[in-house]
């Protein structure tokens, strides 16, 4: 098998995320993992298929209305620090 996903290309994208990612080696075993299920759906071989749609006026859709909130949703999170949100700890 030919590994895609480097440790040090794992431990960059976790910087540019700003993610505190001890064990790089977990991670790119996961996105390996992923790499072969989309591989499983590319072979799929859905493109002959027809795909059927009906064709819907404009005038059955609902009206799009923004609701504003005057809350600041933000700032009552549990981790939220400044800018940032700190997203619970991956397993």
């Amino acid at each position: 098998m030919i590994k895609l996903v480097t440790e040090e290309e794992i431990e960059q994208v976790a910087k540019f995320m700003k993610i505190d990612v001890h064990d790089h080696k977990e991670y790119v075993e996961k996105v390996h993992d992923m790499i072969d299920f989309f591989d499983i759906l590319d072979s799929a071989g859905v493109e002959d298929e027809e795909v059927t749609m009906t064709d819907l006026p404009l005038s059955k859709l609902r009206e799009d209305k923004h609701i504003p909130f005057e809350d600041k949703l933000i700032e009552k999170l549990k981790n939220y620090k400044e800018h940032y949100v700190r997203a619970p700890k991956m397993v």
